[in-house]
């Protein structure tokens, strides 16, 4: 296990671009070039940004600058070398780095540090037509998670991305094999202590990124609140938090789908941002794994949304969130050690410095 590793995330719409091309290109151009061990493009279905403009694949007047999120893991130098390149090139978005815990190659028994114990998300990342027998690799993963009682866990589909620094990436006339998916889950530490265990020797080549984290709501219930964290360490480094919301495309809020109705509310409240993600696979509490299957009548697949804020404005998405999630969902709560957010009028706040907090 490698201990000093960061996860690089950065939020931005589909048509942004540099220069030149693209910045989803830029970016994973310059994923590969890093030789990153693991990164994904992901594209959303729903969500906005700090001019508070709606982008939904649901009409298709909107649907032409869809959120994505590019999301990079590697050892901290190697992700530190990249960043005055990402941050040059977002104009617009919002740029984070986590701390992460990176498992690759032969996975031994796993000892987690203290502070994973009471929660930890575990990320895996493996190739769109892995398989396990003769099974796809990602449904046999997941069946493996809720067997080690996870609380559950959502696989989302990549549309470019870099499988240790290989650049991956899906196009029109391939079969797209090696696109990679990355698997989020949640879970108590001893639960994804027996579910490493149970996926060893399984996966051909694994890539595995354990975060600490903290599960706020399953099914309804409230287990904790998200920690009340300062604004900034005692250096004077700024501090953001995160919400996760995990829920399925056929969850209800007031007779509504829930991930768009927690963005519509956030939306008319002022949050700075959300982005809903669907996904193709998973489950959360007690439900059975569901996702899309050939010849379906109706998708019943996975979708998570994501807030970045500041600790005192996270508390006040919070509230909403609990409202949306009265029934269903699986609510989840990070720090965010680091941030660069570039709003309206190409305005920047934050560093990609690492606070340190003791919580």
């Amino acid at each position: 296990m490698n201990d000093d590793c960061l996860k690089l995330t950065v939020y931005f719409g589909e048509s942004d671009r540099t220069r030149t091309q693209l910045l989803s290109d830029a970016l994973l151009e310059l994923f590969e070039q890093a030789g990153l061990r693991a990164s994904v493009l992901l594209r959303g279905v729903e969500g906005f940004g700090s001019n508070q403009t709606l982008r939904t694949q649901r009409f298709l007047t909107l649907s032409e600058d869809l959120p994505l999120v590019a999301i990079g893991i590697d050892e901290r130098e190697r992700v530190e070398r990249l960043l005055p390149d990402v941050t040059e090139l977002v104009g617009g978005g919002l740029v984070t780095l986590e701390r992460a815990r990176l498992l690759h190659g032969r996975i031994d028994a796993v000892e987690l540090p203290e502070e994973l114990h009471e929660a930890t998300k575990l990320s895996i990342v493996v190739g769109r037509d892995e398989r396990i027998g003769d099974r796809p690799a990602h449904i046999v993963v997941v069946e493996h998670l809720r067997d080690a009682g996870l609380a559950g866990a959502t696989v989302l589909l990549g549309v470019d991305g870099t499988v240790h620094g290989s650049r991956r990436r899906a196009r029109f006339f391939s079969h797209n094999a090696g696109v990679p998916l990355l698997l989020v889950s949640v879970g108590a530490g001893a639960a994804v202590v027996d579910a490493i265990d149970r996926l060893n020797g399984l996966l051909t080549d694994p890539l595995l990124a354990l975060e600490r984290v903290r599960v706020c709501k399953r099914d309804g219930r409230t287990l904790a609140e998200p920690r009340h964290l300062p604004e900034s360490d005692a250096s004077g480094l700024g501090v953001w938090q995160k919400l996760m919301v995990h829920s399925g495309e056929q969850s209800r809020h007031a007779g509504h789908p829930l991930y768009i109705e927690l963005i519509r509310r956030l939306r008319e409240e002022g949050a700075s941002g959300a982005t809903a993600v669907r996904g193709i696979w998973g489950f959360s509490g007690d439900h059975r794994p569901h996702g899309d299957r050939v010849l379906a009548v109706r998708r019943r697949v996975p979708v998570v949304t994501t807030i970045v804020d500041r600790p005192d404005e996270i508390q006040r998405w919070f509230r909403v969130v609990d409202e949306v999630t009265d029934e269903a969902g699986l609510v989840t709560s990070e720090m965010v050690p680091a941030f660069h957010a570039v709003g309206p009028e190409a305005r920047a706040t934050g560093g990609l410095r690492l606070a340190r907090l003791r919580y």
